[in-house]
């Protein structure tokens, strides 16, 4: 449709034609990728003292403690870079305890938020802190080239990894790699992690297994267990069912910056665009409006939609949708599969931009 088309029933000049997802082939040069590794913006507010542990789980209230005091120990001459003629002094510094801590919880217990209020809280600028993915890690490193991303983070005082992802060995023996150099140039690190393929149970990455996929790694990480359970679901009314299509579409001509797209076009076209590049394809949209959801077809596809989920999340961006709700999209051997955590992070994380999206729609 035309910017000039109204939604049916409406004033011509009323409403413009919604943006749409599939019409997006962003590009994103390398430059962008070392400048965006900061927190997303759903977490640019975000500090220890935001984060409101759950009274009955102790071990939250540990966690900000034991952060608060890594990032106050992060201080030193490695701020300003001079951790890189380290390599060179007669005496190099000697910190003390691990450089590194990885959180290990369950989806939902606010692993994110933690991660992101110690980046906030380590004293050092931001352009000396990277903060990012493990996706977005290995498409930095695709990007620039494995010795030209050592050169680029070896000078930060930390960097901190968001959802470290353990089901490709490739990628796990590259990143770890990474992370060897970083640490000899006096980096610290701090972690979270996604399942391991087959590990079922809880919903959660035990820290043992995570140091024994890093191997050499182990040593400079302090596993820190966050209990708890999804905090998107504590104390939340549940997700409003789907709507209608009519209603879908009549919230996007509504919405300004809204995308309106049908839900099997957009998978497909997702297929077409680099996983790196989902956060440039959301870009300055208000919201996500998508007619006919359905179940999704296969694995790969459903990997896709985890990492869209994430960035939507990440940027806020509410998300009003017709068809199935989003509890049903992936299958029953998809949610007891390897990927288990991904899918349910998912489904959460769709669900509470769901419940964003309630005010969109006309009552």
């Amino acid at each position: 449709m035309s910017s000039s088309t109204a939604f049916p029933g409406q004033s011509p000049l009323a409403e413009t034609a919604p943006l749409s997802l599939c019409a997006r082939e962003p590009h994103v040069p390398a430059d962008r990728l070392v400048a965006e590794m900061v927190p997303p913006p759903r977490f640019d507010s975000v500090r220890f003292d935001t984060y409101v542990p759950d009274p009955n789980q102790p071990s939250q209230s540990e966690a900000v403690t034991v952060l608060a005091g890594f990032a106050a120990g992060l201080g030193g001459s490695h701020a300003t870079g001079a951790g890189r003629r380290r390599w060179f002094s007669k005496k190099p510094a000697a910190p003390a305890g691990p450089r590194g801590v990885y959180l290990d919880g369950g989806y939902g217990v606010g692993k994110t938020h933690l991660l992101a209020s110690l980046w906030h809280a380590t004293p050092a600028e931001p352009s000396l802190k990277a903060f990012g993915t493990f996706v977005e890690l290995t498409n930095l490193v695709g990007a620039l080239g494995f010795q030209q991303t050592v050169r680029t983070l070896s000078g930060h005082r930390l960097l901190c990894i968001d959802e470290f992802e353990l089901d490709d060995p490739g990628d796990t023996v590259l990143v770890s790699s990474l992370l060897s150099r970083l640490v000899e140039a006096g980096v610290a690190l701090a972690a979270t992690s996604n399942t391991l393929p087959g590990k079922l149970g809880e919903g959660r990455f035990a820290a043992a297994d995570f140091l024994r996929e890093i191997q050499g790694l182990s040593a400079h990480f302090r596993p820190l267990r966050i209990d708890g359970e999804d905090y998107r679901h504590r104390g939340l009314p549940e997700a409003p069912p789907p709507y209608d299509d009519e209603q879908v579409t009549r919230a996007a001509y509504a919405t300004p910056g809204a995308s309106l797209d049908d839900f099997p076009g957009l998978l497909d076209h997702l297929a077409r665009v680099h996983p790196s590049r989902y956060g440039a394809l959301t870009d300055d949209i208000g919201a996500v409006c998508l007619t006919g959801v359905t179940a999704v077809p296969d694995q790969s596809t459903a990997l896709r939609l985890v990492v869209l989920a994430d960035r939507l999340y990440d940027r806020e961006v509410p998300v009003l949708a017709s068809g199935l709700s989003f509890d049903q999209l992936f299958s029953d051997e998809m949610l007891n599969g390897g990927y288990r955590k991904k899918y349910f992070r998912a489904i959460s994380r769709l669900t509470a931009l769901a419940r964003d999206a309630k005010g969109l729609v006309a009552q």
